[in-house]
């Protein structure tokens, strides 16, 4: 029969592994080119900074049109 601890420790599993199921995804994969102007990429989602921070700004001015 098990006691206290052990059913503290079962729901706690139980509790994690619901968690990561249900946990948020990465959006973005490697795909081998740049997300913003679609360059071959070795690693990474960018070939460079600046098209990374062009991504983001892009992204941002699509949620605010989306929220307004």
């Amino acid at each position: 029969m098990s006691d206290e601890l052990d059913q503290a420790a079962a729901l706690e599993e139980l509790e994690r592994t619901i968690a990561l199921a249900n946990r948020k995804r990465p959006e973005m994969q490697f795909t081998g080119a740049c997300y913003n102007c679609e360059e071959s990429v070795d690693k990474g989602l960018f070939c460079c900074p600046e098209c990374c921070d062009d991504y983001q700004r892009i992204e941002r001015a699509k949620q605010q049109r989306r929220v307004a």
